[in-house]
């Protein structure tokens, strides 16, 4: 019994009153049927998907370039990307503004649902467990109340 009360009081450090516990953004997005979070404040704007143009030779989850308020933007596919199962695009489909050494990049999603705060004790980071080709874009899973979802690392979804 002594054992589980020490584990307890490992998971929740003790805060001082008056300390707020932080608390993190994340948009929660649709990808092949699985809701997955992104830092809040790594989105610059969310778009209905434009034309786009296609880029020869450029790898398989690059899915073109578009021009967004005349500025140039790759837009990957976040599916390809995750090695998740390929769709068409439908109505719900968004594209996310993201900027990544300072190159604005568009990210094309399922479907956008809206916009989760964690606090640091529904974070569980994850070190591994989704296998090798995704567990470098994972941050950890985001467990709020009625929710899992898989949390995103974008910087290192988006390459450079």
């Amino acid at each position: 019994m002594g054992r589980l009360v020490e584990l307890n009081s490992q998971r929740s450090p003790r805060r001082e009153p008056g300390e707020r516990e932080s608390i993190r953004e994340f948009l929660a997005v649709m990808l092949a049927g699985q809701t997955y979070g992104v830092e809040l404040t790594r989105i610059r704007e969310i778009l209905s998907p434009p034309p786009l143009t296609a880029v020869p030779r450029a790898p398989a989850h690059v899915t073109g370039v578009c021009s967004v308020r005349g500025q140039l933007i790759t837009v990957i596919d976040l599916r390809s990307r995750l090695r998740l199962e390929q769709a068409p695009l439908t109505r719900k489909t968004r594209i996310l503004l993201t900027e990544n050494a300072g190159e604005v990049v568009g990210l094309y999603v399922d479907e956008v649902r809206h916009v989760l705060r964690l606090t640091e004790a529904e974070i569980e980071l994850a070190t591994g467990v989704f296998g090798n080709d995704v567990s470098e874009h994972v941050i950890g899973i985001g467990r709020p109340p009625g929710h899992v979802l898989v949390l995103l690392d974008l910087t290192s979804v988006v390459p450079r």
